[in-house]
């Protein structure tokens, strides 16, 4: 199937009964300009996933019609048996727009079946058709009398069996692995250029499709766009750009004020289960390892999923009602001055979502320079899994009040947060636009989807998808990495923690709980973490982090929200009650060297910045690995980063303490 360009950037697919269907990229054209259009052509051709699809459905957009029979005329040449499911009906219909199927059907040579994908109209039927459809007979592309030897000497080289089929595949040389040099002469012994015959054909074809529109497209009557009336405000150089950070604002504020009363709800849950465990059960390795282990490691990140779908949700609205598109377009002019484009700009807000599929978003940039510099920067935007990060700890220094009654002033801090990352990528791709040169000029070109109402089921699907990756891969790693750091922080080297057993085991300590906090928190220095954590502590000491934080930091790197659930194991441990929140034991701890609280205002905002900079996303490393096909990017982009953070956390430590 095809959809809109920019939607998709690589193939899905699901099994059904004995068929597979795959979902692919949207394009234009069988020519491809940029990675993902490259997945359609090289799926429809075969290359991609190993075998040939026997059977294709070109959804095709009937308020623009033109637009996609070129794919459709092309897909025809190829000999696939295809069918073109003609959608968005209804928005034609508003444009006084009339479609003649049957005629349409006739003209093709293929079946056309009307459907609305949004009201889930015309699916029986195009199943139906799917199930019947037979190889097209009709022929669009007429051969040029002046290539026919030039097609003549491909089809020994090629010979798929369709001549049409062995132009597209030459002109596919860099994903043809068999024949390269072959393909290669024959181009060269001809003086023929792969561009001029795209351009020619595309000329070609474009005469055949309007003499089809003539035949069966008729419109009623002239309409005024409403939409371009509001593209007028939203695209506006100075208008468009103070819309679009005022829905950040308002996205950030929602962040803290929808997501207060659910998170407060989950934390006393989890506190409960904590203390009902540690009381009710013996008391013993396993509770212990329940209740200060699994249950204060996983609790750090479930307590925070109602903001992750909020961000989700408001994420989704934007992009499903066409408004990002508008967002690309305002921003493009900006983006240049710093080695990006327009299309630079919906990975990057992506990117305050996720990281990896950001990156894989990158395949419609087509020029390599921007992709490259734009997959640089991606991982310094604000992603979801900073989130965590971000509350907890703006939760400790900025007081829950109201900025003139109205906004939150943890709000304000935290869209200041995402506006850091956003400036940093800016800077960081200015610095890499003065190193990697480009040749050719760089163009823009976007298709502006139409307004459209987000659908609730899809705004619904896409934030359960998201929240149930996020809790499946951040709770299975910060499980692991809970059980570990309970061994590591309840165990240690000799005989250190009987001695401090035995030093509490006194009638003087047997009945304060004061003095057992104090135990805790002298077993768990004591224990291999708290060892390993004071090793590493006078690398880390002077951004204002203790042994505690660099641990954290540390198991932080298999995924950024694991430091909630490392804080949350490592305090659960010293503190050996459970009846407290994360950040109430935080806020409560002493400097036991200055006796000023741990967590000051630079050490915060030191922690803060270096989660901003920090590259902490092992599956970040792996798609930049994927995507660019070298270690030396990912391995830069660590360095960087990471230097960024450290330098970053380095100033404002020292500055402000």
């Amino acid at each position: 199937m095809s959809n809109f360009p920019g939607t998709t950037v690589d193939y899905k697919w699901a099994d059904i009964g004995n068929a597979r269907i795959i979902d692919l990229p949207g394009t234009y054209s069988i020519y491809p300009k940029s990675g993902d259009e490259q997945v359609t052509v090289s799926t429809i051709l075969g290359q991609k996933t190993g075998f040939e699809p026997n059977k294709l459905i070109v959804v095709a957009d009937a308020s623009n019609l033109k637009r996609s029979l070129l794919l459709c005329l092309q897909v025809i040449d190829l000999g696939l048996p295809t069918v073109l499911a003609l959608n968005m009906l209804d928005v034609a219909a508003q444009k006084h727009i009339q479609v003649d199927s049957v005629e349409l059907s006739k003209l093709l040579g293929i079946p056309v079946v009307e459907i609305n994908a949004r009201k889930k109209q015309g699916i029986d039927l195009l199943e139906q058709t799917v199930a019947s459809l037979k190889t097209p007979t009709k022929i669009f592309y007429h051969i040029n009398p002046a290539i026919v030897e030039f097609l003549e000497e491909l089809k020994i080289v090629i010979n798929t069996g369709n001549i049409y089929k062995d132009l597209v595949m030459a002109h596919q040389v860099s994903n043809a692995s068999h024949a390269k040099q072959n393909i290669a002469r024959v181009f060269s012994k001809y003086e023929f250029e792969t561009g001029k015959l795209q351009a020619r054909e595309t000329v070609e074809r474009f005469k055949q499709i309007d003499e089809i529109l003539i035949e069966c497209i008729t419109k009623t009557a002239h309409v005024t766009d409403r939409s371009n009336f509001a593209d007028k405000i939203i695209t506006h150089k100075v208008w468009g750009l103070l819309i679009f950070f005022a829905l950040l604002f308002v996205m950030f504020q929602s962040i803290f004020w929808l997501a207060r009363w659910p998170m407060e709800l989950i934390e006393q849950g989890f506190d409960s289960l904590s203390s009902f465990t540690l009381h009710m059960f013996p008391n013993n390795m396993w509770s212990d390892l329940f209740a200060n282990g699994v249950l204060a490691g996983v609790s750090g990140v479930l307590v925070f999923v109602p903001q992750i779908m909020i961000l989700f949700s408001l994420l989704t609205l934007l992009e499903d009602s066409g408004y990002m598109a508008r967002v690309s377009f305002i921003m493009d002019r900006l983006m240049r001055s710093f080695g990006l484009n327009g299309k630079s700009v919906v990975p990057l807000i992506g990117g305050m979502a996720c990281a990896v599929p950001s990156i894989m978003a990158t395949r419609n940039i087509e020029n390599v320079r921007d992709r490259l510099i734009t997959i640089m920067v991606i991982p310094l935007m604000s992603c979801s899994a900073r989130l965590p990060v971000y509350v907890l700890l703006i939760g400790l220094i900025v007081p829950d009040t109201q900025v003139w009654g109205v906004f939150s002033m943890q709000g304000l801090v935290m869209l200041g947060m995402y506006l850091v990352g956003f400036i940093a990528a800016l800077l960081v791709a200015w610095i890499f636009k003065l190193v990697l040169k480009q040749n050719k000029k760089n163009y823009f070109i976007l298709e502006m989807p139409a307004y459209k109402w987000p659908t609730i089921n899809n705004v619904s699907l896409v934030v359960w998808s998201r929240v149930k990756i996020f809790v499946k891969e951040a709770g299975l790693i910060i499980l692991c990495v809970s059980v570990i750091l309970w061994f590591l922080g309840s165990y240690g080297p000799g005989d250190n923690m009987q001695q401090i057993e035995k030093k509490y085991s006194q009638t003087i300590y047997k009945d304060s709980s004061f003095a057992q906090a104090k135990m805790q928190a002298e077993k768990l220095e004591a224990s291999y973490a708290g060892h390993f954590g004071k090793w590493i502590e006078p690398a880390i000491s002077p951004l204002g982090f203790d042994w505690k934080i660099g641990i954290a930091l540390l198991s932080s790197f298999a995924a950024r929200e694991v430091f909630v659930g490392t804080m949350s194991a490592i305090y659960s441990i010293g503190d050996g009650e459970g009846h407290q929140s994360l950040k109430h034991k935080m806020q409560a701890e002493v400097d036991t060297l200055t006796g000023k609280p741990r967590y000051s205002m630079a050490t915060v905002w030191s922690l803060m910045f270096f989660y901003a900079f920090a590259l902490q996303c092992t599956s970040t490393v792996a798609v930049v690995y994927r995507e660019t096909k070298s270690w030396k990017w990912p391995l830069l982009q660590i360095i960087i980063l990471t230097g960024m953070a450290y330098l970053a956390s380095l100033a404002i430590y020292q500055g402000f303490s």
